[in-house]
């Protein structure tokens, strides 16, 4: 097993997990299985109750593991199946470490930071690279590790000495380091700018840092992050590896030498693709985070894959919900004329998931305009939920509709609390991961043999959830009755995942959410469908395309 380090200093954020993602992409094209670990030295065990203001999105894995964002570029660049414990905190590392101790595995000794912490955490690293992550079941070849935050802070520095120690552990032959940093004097070791990197500047970083110039990497920006990896092949950082970590000598199957270069072929084609995309799509997303877009980054990159595979220029807005709420035009109009502006000016709307009372009624607007002015709308798991009381009150005349998520006595509870769902505890405690959704008939309607995967005949997909609260099944009949279906349950028939209101160019609500699984290859169905309607294209056109 061969191991690669990504660090980073100055500030977080700089772009470690898209350099590692891309870093994986390129050994991938040497047909090597990669993996991915993110460390991150919170305390908190997991994302989970983290605010998306202060982190961002909270990312779920197939076996329902809320973790980092990063987990996310990992699976979506490296097209690969990740497990919880891919995603390391020093809440997860303490928890065990305490736990061995409370059951007496370290009886008679002073359980210190070192060995004992330092140790779990190169143990789990050593035993978490070899599960497989692809359908091959074959462990993979490299672990690619990003330590997060930066390399200065204190709660880092447990970290950083175990993977000071692992080094000798596994040997230097099998691990290399990787350094992401701020290059001031050109803009945001491989060094953040806003340009390639003067040979003078290179050279100076090479001597101060002790590292050969061919090691100084310099990640400009660039049009999108899926240029990133052919950029980094450009300056060598795969041939270096190579002989650093003496690649060449691993065994590779032919099969997956040629999967290696059709990986290759296919980025390739990917980013030049992006360059030429014709006429602009304008989505509007209507939320309650909007104010940190990293809150949204699986549905902006689900996005961004079915507007490439339409070849279409994303221009994605972004909407304050309570700024389209009546209240608002008092407290601020030039804001609600701006975001009334930008909703009504849209070729699609999208209401992605939340929790929370604030900006619902904006979501209901939202919801409202795309059913009334036949805009195409995709409602993710709290945005199916907007779309089934907007409906309740304004077709079904139950005018009082609500979820018990915001009003506990409503009078019409369309939404209710999960009955199996802990009300008390937060962490952990809602249905989580992936689940199987049922499709209830064979509807030729293009919308929903979108909806329903890649493979009409199976009439079932797999899709990953994140939610308290679902469709109460005691009006589902009036619902159904007034043209909203329900054309995907769950295995027991009783709870509702995937909605569709017929006579609609596009009104498509998940209770899962689809952006999990979208590559960049690969785009999730619904945003495709969506994406497709919004652009005005011909479904068929599109699908039989050979991208």
């Amino acid at each position: 097993m061969k191991y690669i380090l990504v660090s980073g200093g100055v500030i977080s954020g700089i772009g470690k997990g898209i350099f590692a993602s891309s870093l994986g992409v390129l050994l991938k094209t040497l047909g090597l299985r990669v993996t991915a670990i993110k460390i991150d030295p919170y305390m908190n065990i997991d994302a989970g109750t983290m605010s998306p203001f202060e982190h961002g999105e909270v990312f779920v894995l197939d076996d329902g593991g809320e973790v980092d964002l990063d987990l996310g570029n990992y699976e979506r660049f490296l097209d690969i199946t990740l497990t919880r414990d891919n995603n390391i905190t020093t809440g997860k590392i303490y928890q065990l470490v305490i736990q061995k101790e409370r059951r007496g595995d370290y009886l008679g000794k002073t359980v210190q930071v070192v060995p004992h912490i330092t140790n779990a955490l190169q143990d789990w690293i050593e035993r978490v690279a070899k599960i497989p992550v692809d359908c091959s079941g074959e462990s993979p070849d490299v672990c690619i590790i990003e330590l997060g935050g930066t390399v200065g802070d204190i709660e880092s520095a447990p970290f950083i000495e175990a993977m000071r120690q692992f080094q000798f552990r596994v040997g230097h032959e099998n691990f290399a380091l990787s350094h992401v940093s701020l290059v001031p004097v050109i803009g945001p070791v491989a060094c953040r700018c806003s340009k390639a990197l003067e040979p003078e500047v290179r050279d100076k970083i090479s001597m101060f840092c002790h590292v050969g110039k061919e090691q100084v990497i310099s990640v400009r920006d660039v049009l999108s992050t899926y240029h990133v990896p052919l950029l980094l092949k450009e300056q060598g950082v795969l041939n270096f590896f190579r002989k650093r970590l003496d690649l060449d000598s691993m065994r590779i199957s032919t099969d997956q030498l040629i999967k290696g270069e059709i990986i290759l072929k296919q980025w390739t084609k990917l980013t030049a693709e992006y360059d030429r995309l014709g006429d602009s799509v304008t989505i509007v997303l209507v939320g309650k985070y909007t104010n940190l877009q990293d809150s949204y980054l699986s549905v902006k990159k689900a996005l961004e894959h079915s507007s490439l595979k339409c070849e279409k220029t994303l221009i994605l807005n972004w909407v304050e919900a309570s700024h389209l709420e009546k209240e608002y035009e008092i407290k601020d109009p030039a804001k609600y004329k701006e975001a009334w502006q930008s909703l009504t000016s849209a070729n699609g709307i999208l209401v992605p998931g939340g929790f929370g009372n604030r900006g619902t009624e904006g979501k209901v607007t939202a919801a409202r305009w795309a059913r009334e002015n036949k805009i195409p709308y995709l409602g993710i798991c709290l945005g199916l939920q907007i779309a089934v009381i907007e409906f309740a009150r304004n077709v079904c005349g139950l005018e009082v509709a609500s979820s018990e998520e915001f009003e506990k006595d409503a009078s019409h509870p369309v939404v209710v609390n999960m009955p199996e769902i802990s009300t008390v505890n937060l962490g952990g405690t809602m249905r989580l991961g992936s689940r199987p959704t049922i499709f209830q008939d064979k509807t030729e309607d293009w919308s929903t043999i979108l909806t329903n995967s890649i493979d009409v005949r199976t009439q079932m997909v797999s899709e990953r959830h994140r939610h308290r609260y679902e469709v109460n099944p005691k009006y589902i009949e009036i619902l159904e009755q007034h043209g909203l279906h329900f054309v995907g349950r769950d295995i027991t028939g009783r709870r509702m995942e995937i909605m569709e209101l017929q006579d609609h160019p596009f009104f498509v609500g998940t209770q899962y959410h689809p952006e999990y699984l979208s590559r960049p290859l690969k785009p999730s169905p619904p945003f495709l469908g969506f994406m497709i309607a919004a652009s005005g294209l011909s479904i068929d056109a599109v699908l039989n395309n050979d991208k």
